[in-house]
């Protein structure tokens, strides 16, 4: 099972010490990550996603890395959808199946304004009391969803089907 988490913060500044905090946890395997990211809207708007370079990174399976990818562009990078091709309306459709519904990603938007970021984090793996111990100093707002195994595995599937 996986865990979606989005913390967000009024600074940039903010979720970027959070960022590098999750980063330690995962060094202490207090979180095994399939994904990590600093999501950041400018004052003119503009989204900007930071991952960690690849030195930092764990090796992450092209599966984890292209479900992440997806999970993260949903969330943040389609804001307003309107007509959406056969394919990412598919995936849309199985990631509200899966809890990640209209109504978390408008969750999401909500905490991303001009001058706000938030951590993005997708763990298949987490120590719950060690991790909220260590992101406690920096406060934000949480927002957590699940996937199982088995959802994963079907959205593994209908990406592979939409390519």
């Amino acid at each position: 099972m996986s865990e979606l988490i989005v913390i967000g913060y009024d600074e940039r500044s903010v979720a970027n010490d959070a960022f590098r905090t999750v980063q330690e946890l995962e060094k202490s395997h207090v979180v095994e990550l399939a994904g990590l990211a600093v999501v950041s809207v400018d004052q003119d708007g503009e989204t900007h996603v930071d991952t960690p370079r690849k030195s930092e990174k764990t090796a992450i399976s092209a599966t984890a890395g292209a479900l992440w990818g997806l999970v993260l562009g949903i969330l943040v990078l389609t804001p307003g959808l309107g007509v959406v091709g056969a394919a990412l309306g598919g995936l849309i459709g199985k990631l509200n199946q899966m809890g990640v519904d209209k109504g978390f990603r408008d969750k999401v938007q909500s905490l991303l304004k001009p001058g706000s970021a938030a951590v993005v984090i997708m763990a298949s793996k987490i120590t719950e009391d060690k991790f909220a111990t260590a992101m406690q100093p920096y406060g934000g707002t949480v927002l957590k969803t699940s996937l199982t195994e088995e959802n994963e595995k079907e959205l593994v599937e209908q990406l592979a089907g939409a390519e």
